[in-house]
């Protein structure tokens, strides 16, 4: 490990345990947004990476979604946030238990709002009402379909298509989005040289209908020619 990337590392964890300690203060919804984005663009300036966003007019600014999107790296929840700037959408993570109990990341989760998904639970009652719960408030729901960091060459894995209830039983319209950057790739290389600056684009998708009949990773693949 270089010196670069050790200082990158010491920085991000003081950085991201600093705003988890303010989240946890606050709890209307778009002070949030406005604290998790600064985190956002805090972290990814010191990293060199720029984001850019295609088709941000297709997002109703002021709507609830269920949002879904790619998963290669763990920036890519920072690359949504910017990409949701200039609306005052404000979701909840899906968030599995490893991620949830993180000691890097978890005080961060836990506080900046996110719903925990524990697949070793046999009932699932409890996080389908809690989800229920902060979409009746008015939020939205923001999930990575693929269930986990796709760490193969493939653009995408295979759906966990659960999610689908989710959009089902609070009628939640999908947002699609794709990042199309190999966001792990980038932040390889962003730790490697802190010169290099980077751009990574994400592109906003067709709005999908919570009742739609086709298989959801083939209407997403259909809507980003994947």
């Amino acid at each position: 490990m270089n010196v670069h990337k050790i200082k990158l590392a010491v920085y991000s964890l003081l950085l991201t345990n600093y705003y988890g300690f303010k989240l946890k203060k606050i709890q209307e919804p778009l002070e949030k947004k406005r604290v998790r984005l600064n985190y956002a663009e805090t972290l990814l300036a010191k990293l060199n990476i720029s984001v850019e966003v295609k088709n941000r007019e297709k997002i109703t600014p002021d709507k609830q979604y269920l949002l879904i999107s790619n998963h290669r790296g763990i920036i890519d929840p920072l690359i949504v946030e910017l990409a949701l700037k200039e609306t005052t959408l404000y979701g909840l993570w899906i968030s599995k238990k490893e991620l949830y109990n993180s000691p890097f990341f978890g005080l961060f989760v836990r506080n900046g709002g996110a719903i925990l998904l524990d697949r070793e639970k046999n009932q699932m009652g409890g996080f389908f009402s809690e989800v229920k719960s902060e979409v009746q408030k008015g939020n939205s729901i923001f999930i990575f379909p693929e269930g986990t960091r796709n760490k193969s060459e493939a653009l995408l894995i295979e759906f966990k298509e659960g999610f689908r209830i989710i959009a089902l039983k609070n009628r939640l319209p999908i947002l699609p989005v794709y990042i199309r950057t190999h966001t792990d790739k980038v932040l390889g290389k962003a730790l490697k040289n802190k010169n290099l600056q980077q751009t990574v684009t994400i592109e906003i998708g067709d709005e999908i209908d919570y009742k739609e009949k086709e298989v959801l990773q083939k209407v997403y693949k259909e809507i980003f020619n994947i």
